[in-house]
């Protein structure tokens, strides 16, 4: 972060005019026809023939994520091979699910051994999977790295994040819209796993947003992402705190134990918001159920969108709703909040907890 931070709402505007849907980029870039061109450069002038979704050589992707223990990272899993089963030129080559960064590291190399096209790659340690991703990358293999980046520029093609810190923007924007007439509002924050950066980016944009409505964090406590921790943190919480205006929970997935402890404790005298836009908080969020107003997405179609970049790299095609002839070599996703009146939009791609 830069010494001199955009007012947060002001950020938040630019993000969403610059970045809005990533995800409907990508799959726009796969499936408009480009207009002709006159351009003889390589690496995406193959645009100008048809439209990218036309079945086109078969590309094989290696694809390596941590194992599905979460809502999230099952979502993560499922939206690639969803992804991936739209194209009859794609052979993704899934391997199994681990949090053991050795096995991750052999899975790359067998990648790599069986000369795959291309690697879609959430690493479980981005640090520790850096150098089979180099070595990848050194033989003539495009990585694409999702979610948590790697400590070298050059071990990735192309990277697809989530914003933490826009969620954290878009969880204090909310808040401070909702709490426009409470200018004393006890604002609480149920965090996750407080040692990670995208939980501390995720408090940093919150608490930036909420200051700039003269509003900040109350009562803070932390969790662990997990549906027992988030019980536990809630129930600390809502003891040490008899009166709350609102409360963000930066997942929704500990957020099913935060709901728990909530109506065990029979309080609804606040508004809650949730994180990373799981289907079941979409569905209370759409049924006006409980206190849980609204959610901020963190995409679990980021290797989704990785799998069609891979495909588009492999076939040296770009994104032709660009000019540029080149995939991009980072794309951040939006984070938007999702409400009652806009949940129609994205509860179709959101994952279950």
């Amino acid at each position: 972060m830069t010494a001199t931070r955009q007012r947060p709402f002001r950020r938040l505007l630019s993000t969403t005019v610059c970045l809005v849907g990533a995800t409907a980029m990508v799959a726009g870039c796969t499936s408009n026809s480009p207009e002709e061109s006159s351009s003889s450069g390589d690496g995406g002038s193959s645009n100008a023939a048809s439209s990218n979704d036309d079945s086109g050589d078969t590309v094989t992707i290696g694809f390596s994520a941590p194992a599905a223990d979460h809502g999230w990272m099952a979502g993560i899993t499922n939206a690639a091979k969803a992804a991936a089963e739209e194209y009859d030129d794609v052979d993704l080559q899934v391997a199994e699910g681990t949090n053991d960064v050795s096995t991750q590291i052999s899975q790359v190399e067998t990648f790599i051994n069986d000369g795959v096209d291309a690697i879609v790659l959430l690493p479980f340690d981005g640090a520790a999977l850096t150098p089979v991703a180099l070595k990848a990358m050194d033989a003539g293999i495009p990585v694409i790295n999702v979610d948590r980046q790697f400590d070298s520029p050059f071990a990735a093609r192309s990277t697809v994040l989530g914003d933490n810190y826009g969620m954290g923007v878009s969880a204090g924007t909310y808040i401070c819209s909702q709490l426009s007439d409470t200018p004393n509002a006890v604002v609480a924050e149920i965090a996750g796993i407080d040692s990670l950066p995208l939980t501390q980016e995720r408090s940093q944009g919150f608490a930036d947003a909420l200051g700039d409505c003269g509003l900040k964090v109350s009562n803070r406590v932390a969790a662990e992402f997990t549906v027992e921790s988030g019980e536990e943190a809630a129930s600390n919480l809502l003891q040490a705190a008899p009166k709350i205006d609102a409360i963000w929970n930066h997942d929704d997935d500990q957020g099913v134990g935060v709901l728990a402890a909530i109506n065990n404790a029979g309080r609804d005298e606040f508004i809650m918001v949730g994180g990373a836009g799981s289907a079941n908080a979409m569905r209370s969020i759409q049924a006006d159920d409980s206190v849980l107003k609204a959610t901020v997405i963190y995409p679990s179609t980021q290797a989704a969108d990785g799998v069609k970049m891979a495909r588009l790299l492999a076939q040296d095609k770009a994104m032709s709703d660009l000019v540029e002839v080149e995939i991009p070599k980072q794309i951040v996703l939006n984070a938007p909040v999702v409400t009652k009146d806009n949940v129609d939009q994205y509860i179709d791609s959101a994952f279950e907890s």
